[in-house]
């Protein structure tokens, strides 16, 4: 089992760039398909980035690739989101997400049993 905190959400100006971490309890960290959703006022969660166990694969949304980046460093126990260009429409709730062993190409929030708290972002225009 593993635990899941989030930070780094907060506001910014829309064009500008933020970083969420997750730090994972757990020393099986780097057997963890590593996640990140998100969820908008009134909106379903939705898949945003996911990467493979040893960071070698990654996967997005079409909505964010080419401005988001996910990356973890396993030693640190630790999965990153690097969000640059934000958008007002980025603005949501960030979720880190963790699923033992599997494939990163999983974007369904049934495909994850564990999740953190949430981290606000929120973009201004």
């Amino acid at each position: 089992q593993v635990q899941l905190v989030e930070s780094g959400g907060g506001l910014v100006q829309a064009g500008g760039s933020l970083r969420l971490s997750c730090a994972a309890s757990g020393r099986t960290f780097s057997s963890y398909v590593m996640g990140w959703f998100r969820q908008a006022p009134g909106k379903e969660r939705e898949f945003v980035a996911a990467i493979s166990w040893i960071g070698s694969s990654t996967n997005y949304a079409d909505s964010v690739k080419g401005r988001f980046t996910i990356s973890r460093d396993n030693a640190k126990n630790t999965v990153y989101l690097q969000m640059n260009s934000l958008k007002p429409e980025d603005t949501a709730v960030y979720y880190c997400a963790a699923r033992y062993r599997g494939s990163y190409y999983y974007t369904d929030i049934s495909d994850y049993p564990y999740w953190g708290q949430g981290t606000q972002v929120t973009v201004s225009s």
